[in-house]
């Protein structure tokens, strides 16, 4: 940067004095010819012209100094800023002075700002800790007393099927909460994603022996087509939560029975992607980008079960990676969902 800055000046000075000196030899020939060829009047202009040039080097050797401890005090102060140091700096009545002041004032408030931030994340963080300690002991102490109750001999076949849906309804309320806790975690940055060049045939097959049962139960077919050496940089654990999000909405919305679930991994130069295609009901293109929000839910799946969390913790867990993802559908005939992950 300075030996451009230097050469820039260069071509600054070479401009000015050559039109200093074209102007000047003009005015010196005019008043030469003017005054009859007069010497002594051409001598004394060019010793003007001389002492104007001198000054005017002067001027812009002075201009360029003043410029350059400006630079030189701001990229000072920038750094000292970087690295954490203080900030020092007297006051005096120019232009720079107050820019510094001024900076030093953005610097403190930047850093007001940013301890509060931390003070919030600190105070979020301790939130959900204790909400998921307080919800996790009664949700299992319902659970514990259900199964107790589901043993006691002598109940007729309706008090069982009210323990079933309460075990039912407390699986539920189970999920939700969990579900709740993580996309607090990822919105607030507590959870830290830790991506790495791995192979993704780890995160597909977890992500899909962990819906295998209820796919089969609803007699729908799941092939997969991924190379074992097909990379992306991801979080393993993370990438097959939301793997786990795609596929079990798959199956959720693939009618009651039959259906076909293909998951196909390709990898290119720059991202890896992954396609998730199922035969299910399809989603309106007019929906395509709301099914992302959070608690956004359609009002064609209202017969299904459902909060509208999945799809939203999915495309927050991909964007923390440096992922994003995106569907094309066909009302009636099904749906794809393709996952772009870093290859690099």
């Amino acid at each position: 940067m300075r030996i451009k800055s230097d050469s820039r000046w260069g071509v600054i000075y070479a401009i000015f004095t050559g039109l200093f000196l074209l102007v000047m030899l003009g005015y010196i020939g005019a008043v030469t010819y003017y005054t009859g060829m007069d010497t002594a009047v051409g001598w004394a202009s060019a010793g003007f012209v001389m002492l104007l040039l001198l000054l005017g080097g002067t001027l812009m050797r002075v201009m360029k100094s003043e410029a350059t401890q400006t630079v030189t005090a701001l990229n000072e102060m920038m750094d000292r800023a970087i690295n954490g140091q203080p900030l020092q700096t007297g006051y005096t009545e120019s232009e720079v002075s107050s820019l510094e002041h001024r900076f030093i004032r953005y610097v403190e408030l930047s850093s007001t700002h940013e301890q509060k931030a931390e003070a919030e994340k600190s105070s979020i963080k301790a939130l959900i800790s204790d909400i998921s300690h307080q919800t996790k002991t009664p949700l299992t102490n319902i659970v514990l007393y259900t199964d107790l109750l589901g043993e006691t001999p002598g109940l007729d076949e309706e008090a069982r099927q009210y323990i079933a849906r309460i075990k039912d309804q407390s699986a539920k309320l189970d999920w939700l909460v969990h579900s709740l806790i993580k996309m607090s975690r990822l919105e607030t940055g507590i959870i830290a994603i830790r991506a790495e060049l791995t192979p993704l045939i780890g995160a597909v097959t977890g992500a899909v022996s962990q819906i295998y049962s209820a796919a089969e139960h609803k007699g729908i077919e799941i092939a997969i087509d991924c190379d074992p050496g097909t990379l992306a940089r991801h979080d393993a654990k993370w990438t097959t939560e939301a793997l786990f999000n795609l596929l079990e909405n798959a199956v959720k919305y693939s009618g009651s029975s039959g259906g076909r679930i293909a998951i196909t991994v390709r990898g290119s130069e720059m991202f890896t992607r992954i396609d998730i295609a199922d035969t299910g009901i399809g989603i309106e293109e007019g929906e395509w980008n709301a099914i992302f929000k959070r608690f956004y839910r359609s009002p064609k799946t209202a017969e299904y079960e459902g909060v509208g969390i999945g799809l939203y913790l999915t495309r927050e867990i991909l964007t923390a990676q440096g992922g994003y993802i995106k569907v094309s559908s066909v009302l009636g005939e099904g749906s794809v969902f393709s996952i772009f992950l870093p290859a690099l």
